[in-house]
């Protein structure tokens, strides 16, 4: 009878406590890894395999010779002077954003929080279609562009105004529910303390959303590179002055330069590669940082 009611007490505490993945069957472990194995390798390794496969085809000397052609090099330029416009623009846009958002009351606070994901929510090639209705020929500020001899559409300001354009939520994004997880106690005890506003975010705020501002820096940093669609509307394809690389790649492309074309597309995918080794690195970091600073909790808590 004893025996009866331990074997009950153990069955009840069994079905009481939670159970854990690890405990589920094999069977639906097995399954569920391999189906994520096999999309892995047939949506993302095979045609990464298949790019750079392609773009070595014929040797060595062949990919290589793809990066003496000038307009290339001035696509490779083009894209990286972008990158390096854009992505400060939107870090600087995003603390601001995540600041006050986080740190302010306002009417339109909430509207604000909406349009940040705008460029998430619409076409990229709808981003670049507003630029060219405001500074195109027929754009609102056109009469003034042409008076004073500016050139945006058709242009490297136009490719970078487009560019940040469909960039700028991923610092925002990134910062603002972090910062709001922090809350604001560490900060008015500084102002109570004395300290200015820069003092403030440069002491107390930086150090606690660094990983956070570094990961959505490289986010942004990724995505300009790569943008297509609001580009390809603004730039007008010209040829050794306002293409970035996935533009040229699609023009390679179309003129037969199938090897050309997959050496500058492997070439992308290397930047990408390299930008998630460090999307990767931070991750660890910051991990590695808030595992250290919950060790050391409980020995401040003793204290």
């Amino acid at each position: 009878m004893a025996g009866a009611t331990q074997d009950l007490v153990t069955a009840a505490r069994r079905a009481a406590r939670p159970r854990r993945a690890t405990e589920d069957p094999v069977f639906a472990r097995v399954i569920l890894i391999g189906i994520t194995l096999a999309f892995f390798a047939l949506f993302l390794a095979l045609p990464l395999a298949a790019v750079f496969a392609e773009a070595l085809r014929k040797g060595w000397d062949s990919y290589m010779a793809t990066f003496d052609d000038s307009d290339t090099w001035k696509a490779i330029q083009l894209t990286l002077f972008t990158a390096a416009l854009a992505v400060p623009l939107n870090t600087v846009f995003g603390v601001a954003a995540a600041w006050a958002i986080t740190r302010f009351e306002f009417r339109g606070k909430q509207l604000l929080s909406v349009l940040i994901d705008l460029p998430l929510w619409v076409s990229p090639v709808v981003g670049g279609l507003i630029y060219v209705l405001l500074f195109g020929s027929r754009g609102i500020f056109w009469p003034f562009l042409q008076e004073h001899g500016i050139k945006i559409i058709y242009a490297t300001p136009g490719i970078v105004l487009a560019t940040t354009f469909v960039t700028f939520p991923f610092v925002a994004r990134n910062l603002i529910p972090l910062m709001q997880a922090q809350g604001v106690a560490e900060e008015e005890a500084a102002i109570t303390l004395g300290a200015r506003g820069w003092q403030v975010f440069w002491y107390i705020t930086l150090p606690k959303i660094k990983w956070g501002l570094i990961y959505g820096i490289i986010l942004c940093n990724a995505r300009a590179m790569g943008e297509f669609g609001a580009v390809s509307l603004i730039s007008g394809h010209i040829r050794g002055q306002t293409n970035t690389i996935p533009l040229q790649i699609e023009i390679l492309y179309n003129d037969y330069q199938s090897t050309a074309a997959f050496a500058l597309a492997s070439l992308l995918s290397l930047l990408a590669i390299f930008t998630l080794a460090i999307k990767g690195f931070v991750e660890w970091r910051a991990a590695r940082q808030l595992s250290i600073a919950q060790r050391q909790e409980p020995v401040k808590t003793k204290n």
